[in-house]
C-alpha cells in the first residue's frame, strides 16, 4: 500500500501525534517544534546536501541531534580514489535553530576554525563556509556552490515508529537540483558546473528511536536527455503506509512500492566494495551498483553508536515510469549506504 498525503495542514496536532501518515511529492504538512511531545534531547534536526560530479563529490551536514550537535563535511575524489571527512561533534551550549521547512531559510554553524551557512532565499540555496585543518591539520577546506533548478517534485514521506506514539519522522529529499561552484583543498580545485553537477538534500526532522538501521540510496543525473534521479531506501519505523522510494525524470516523480538493497557478503559480512544490485518487488526498478569508495565511519561510546558506510559509485540499469516508458542508466554517479545508530 501506498497512502498518498494531498491535503496541507499540521505534521503533529495538540497532543504532539502525527495528523496523517504517508508519502507526497512536496512539503504540505507544517512542522511546528513546539507541537513535538517529546523532550529536547530525543529530536533530531538535519540539513544534509551532496553535491556529486562524475569525478568527485562534496557532502556537507549541520545536525541537532539533541543532546549534540554535529556539522560536518566530506570530500571525495573519485579519479583518485580518496575521500576525507571532518565531523565536529558539540554539546548544545548554544541554541541551535533549523529552518521549520526546506522552502526557505537560512541555516550556520561555527565554531573554532570553522564556518558553515546555508542559505535560501526560496528560488537560490548557496552553501558556502571554511574548514580549517582539513581533514589532518594541514589544510583548510573553502566551498561555495549553488544550488537552483528545482524539480517539481520530491520526495516526502511521514514516517510513524511502531509502538512510541511520539515518535517519526518527517523527511524531504530533493534530487537533481543543479549545482555550480568551487571547493579548495589546499592547492586543488574541485569544480562544479551545472551541465553535470547535481544535488540531492536530506531535510529531517523528527523524534527517532533508540536503535535503528537504515539503507538509503541516491543518485542524479541525465538520462536520454532529461534530469533523471531516484531515491531509495527502508530500514527505519513503519512505512506500511508508504516508503520512500521514488524515481524521478524531467520534474515529475513517479512512485515505487518496494526495493531491496543487496549487498554482497565475504566471510558472512557485508562487503561493501564489491558491486551491489537492487530490485524493486515489481520490476520498475533494477540497478547494478558498482562501487568506487566507501565513506565508512565510526563512533563508539558504548551507549551512543553510530556505524556507517556511505559508498559512493556508479549505477547502472533501468526503471519504468508510471506510463510505461523505460528509462536507461549508464554509470551514473551516487551513492548507497548502510547506517546503524544508537542515538
Amino acid at each position: 500500500m501506498q497512502r498518498r498525503i494531498t491535503s496541507p495542514g499540521p505534521l503533529l496536532d495538540e497532543k504532539g501525534h502525527l495528523t496523517e501518515t504517508g508519502y507526497a511529492t512536496s512539503l504540505l504538512k507544517t512542522y511546528d517544534r513546539s507541537r513535538v511531545a517529546a523532550p529536547w534531547f530525543r529530536i533530531k534536526e538535519w540539513d544534509y546536501y551532496c553535491i556529486t560530479s562524475d569525478r568527485y563529490a562534496l557532502a556537507l551536514t549541520i545536525a541537532n541531534n539533541g543532546y549534540l550537535y554535529m556539522d560536518s563535511i566530506s570530500l571525495l575524489d573519485f579519479d583518485a580514489n580518496s575521500q576525507a571527512t571532518k565531523s565536529l561533534i558539540s554539546p548544545p551550549f548554544q541554541k541551535r535553530v533549523l529552518p521549520a521547512t526546506s522552502v526557505r531559510g537560512d541555516l550556520r554553524a561555527a565554531g573554532k576554525g570553522y564556518e558553515m551557512v546555508f542559505e535560501n532565499d526560496g528560488k537560490r540555496r548557496r552553501l558556502r563556509g571554511f574548514m580549517e585543518g582539513f581533514p589532518n591539520g594541514q589544510e583548510q577546506l573553502t566551498f561555495d556552490v549553488s544550488l537552483f533548478s528545482a524539480p517539481r517534485d520530491s520526495m516526502v514521506i511521514v514516517t510513524p515508529f511502531a509502538g512510541h506514539a511520539n515518535a517519526f519522522y518527517y523527511n524531504q529529499k530533493i534530487n537533481c537540483l543543479r549545482a555550480e561552484g568551487q571547493v579548495t583543498l589546499g592547492d586543488r580545485q574541485y569544480l562544479f558546473a551545472p551541465a553535470h553537477s547535481f544535488a540531492v538534500l536530506d531535510w529531517g526532522r523528527g523524534v527517532w528511536t533508540y536503535d535503528n538501521t537504515w539503507y538509503w540510496g541516491s543518485a542524479s543525473g541525465t538520462a536520454e536527455g532529461k534530469p533523471f534521479g531516484f531515491n531509495i531506501g527502508y530500514g527505519f519505523g513503519d512505512t506500511s503506509a508508504a516508503t520512500e522510494n521514488m524515481v524521478f525524470y524531467d520534474g515529475t516523480a513517479h512512485k515505487l512500492s518496494q526495493v531491496n538493497f543487496e549487498i554482497p557478503l565475504r566471510d558472512g559480512r557485508e562487503d561493501y566494495l564489491s558491486p551491489w544490485k537492487f530490485t524493486s518487488d515489481d520490476g520498475r526498478f533494477q540497478m547494478d551498483f558498482e562501487p568506487i569508495l566507501d565513506r565508512a565511519a565510526k563512533i563508539d561510546f558504548k551507549l551512543l553508536l553510530s556505524d556507517q558506510h556511505q559508498v559512493f559509485g556508479r549505477f547502472s540499469g533501468k526503471a519504468i515510469l508510471d506510463n510505461g516508458q523505460t528509462v536507461t542508466v549508464r554509470k551514473m554517479a551516487g551513492f548507497a549506504e548502510k547506517v546503524h545508530n544508537k542515538w
